[in-house]
């Protein structure tokens, strides 16, 4: 009858009643076990470090039918999110202490993710863990300091000379397990959920067998995927849906290919216009232009397409541009990118069919987000351009191989063909105080590249508020500019989710930014 016949506790594990203590899951695996994440607590006096207060917060547990728990992994702080790709668990995890930006982790059996509160326990027999706290905290500042008898909460460190980051960390510890995606803070999300195969074959549309993930804060999801590079996962990810109305933090699809979608914001809000919800999402039939896939190369990247590209806009360098950039690794809640490099196009290559295009680039950075904006690139026949044209890929490692001869790529821009043509000179104007103010159109690249648009619309509520709403407080340009760098959560008590603070926006394109803002009144 569909109904359950007996309810039986195959396995507890402890609580301390501390603030946060969620578990999630269980996921099957495919020895028909179950895997359960546990959350870190929060409480007390440094109610912003989390910690493992009874044994196995933050821990990744398998439990089998005859109520054995093995501990699997530890690293981890806010697990909300895992998904099986093929016989290998991944999981989410949110942006906090130690957890510079939401990312996707591969979890082999004694791996250590990051977060150190569940070292606490891996003097236990069972642990597959050897790694010690006091071993962890030999070589990173625990930023644990008291002032006037109080613990001091620790905060990012501007313009911090040394800063630290996990790949650094991995040289001493073998077992640190680095992101295989990360999908950056403010832009693919804000509190990352489920993982999710597409197994529709087709059903669902041209993505078959990549990933789906989802967020709570953003009320979207992302689709994600992966490669092994060197032994180890890495890849792309793109944004993919949003609009849902609250935010998505369990999929799963029918035998139709709809994938349906549950929904909450409790504790925390999220965009949308609901508390909780359950839809789905279906293919139209219609194929979008959008980038396929992602792959690495010695020399750059291969991006495939979901349908052939025109090939002048492809050739086009003017089409591509990007930046590269990584996340602290510290006690500090999040962080923002930081080492940003602008990406140095050397040049490309559309193929034969314009399915693909390799991607030259100068700087590559091993262990750094490369995010490339393909503005320009159009569809052929069409001329669409890319629906969503931006691609984050976490290059943990540079694959060997060939690469492509200079006399090979194209190293056109369309830019130096129009500063080229002859033009009429005119009598230089005289200064003016006047401000030149950005259009819509122009303010938008500078919203997409210092992820505004992440949780902020000119017009609507999404995480934040409008643009326009913001305008409305009255705020100087300058105040703006300087809310960006250290934004008051006081000021707007009605959201749920506060803003982190942005310091890796440039002054002059946050001035710009503030007086587009101000522009709105």
């Amino acid at each position: 009858d569909g109904i359950a016949d007996e309810y039986k506790t195959i396995y507890a594990w402890p609580l301390s009643t501390h603030y946060h203590e969620y578990s999630f899951g269980p996921i099957l695996a495919p020895d028909n076990s179950f895997f359960v994440t546990a959350n870190v607590a929060f409480g007390n006096e440094e109610w912003w470090r989390g910690e493992s207060r009874v044994p196995w917060r933050a821990w990744t547990m398998k439990i089998t039918e005859d109520g054995k728990m093995e501990p699997w992994a530890t690293g981890m702080r806010s697990p909300a999110g895992y998904g099986m790709v093929g016989d290998e668990l991944f999981y989410t995890d949110n942006q906090g202490d130690w957890v510079g930006s939401g990312a996707i982790w591969h979890l082999p059996k004694g791996a250590f993710t990051g977060h150190p509160a569940g070292l606490r326990w891996t003097g236990h027999k069972d642990s597959p863990i050897q790694l010690t706290e006091e071993e962890f905290y030999s070589k990173i500042d625990k930023r644990q300091v008291k002032k006037n008898g109080r613990y001091v909460k620790p905060e990012n460190i501007r313009d911090e000379e040394n800063p630290d980051f996990a790949y650094e960390l991995k040289k001493s510890f073998p077992e640190l397990k680095l992101p295989a995606v990360i999908l950056p803070h403010g832009i693919l999300g804000i509190s990352n959920s489920e993982i999710k195969v597409d197994k529709t074959q087709g059903k669902f549309g041209p993505f078959g067998g990549q990933l789906l993930v989802g967020d709570m804060g953003q009320s979207k999801i992302m689709r994600v995927v992966l490669e092994k590079v060197k032994g180890e996962y890495q890849g792309v990810a793109f944004d993919f849906r949003t609009g849902f109305q609250s935010g998505v933090m369990r999929m799963d699809f029918d035998n139709q290919g709809r994938l349906f979608v549950g929904e909450t914001n409790r504790g925390w809000g999220s965009a949308g216009t609901t508390n909780s919800g359950l839809e789905y999402l279906s293919w139209t039939g219609r194929t979008p232009f959008e980038m396929k896939t992602v792959s690495a190369k010695p020399d750059g990247f291969e991006i495939e397409f979901t349908l052939p590209v025109d090939k002048a806009s492809a050739e086009d360098l003017d089409s591509y541009f990007g930046k590269s950039y990584i996340y602290k690794y510290h006690a500090a809640y999040g962080s923002p990118q930081t080492n940003i490099e602008e990406i140095k196009i050397k040049g490309v290559k559309v193929s034969e069919d314009g399915m693909k295009v390799r991607v030259v680039i100068d700087n590559l950075r091993q262990y750094y987000v490369h995010e490339i904006i393909l503005p320009g690139v159009k569809a052929k026949g069409s001329g669409n351009t890319i629906l969503h044209p931006t691609l984050y890929y976490t290059l943990n490692n540079i694959p060997e191989g060939a690469t492509i001869p200079v006399s090979e790529l194209s190293t056109k821009r369309s830019s130096l063909l129009k500063k080229a043509v002859t033009v009429k000179k005119t009598a230089p104007k005289k200064a003016t105080k006047t401000k030149t103010v950005l259009s819509d159109a122009e303010v938008q690249p500078l919203l997409m590249t210092n992820t505004c648009v992440a949780c902020h619309h000119k017009n609507k509520r999404v995480v934040g508020p409008s643009f326009t709403e913001v305008a409305k407080r009255g705020y100087s340009d300058e105040e703006i500019v300087s809310l960006i760098y250290n934004p008051q959560p006081k000021n707007w008590p009605e959201y749920a989710t506060p803003m982190a603070p942005m310091p890796h926006v440039p002054k002059e394109e946050a001035l710009k930014i503030a007086g587009w803002i101000n522009s709105l009144k």
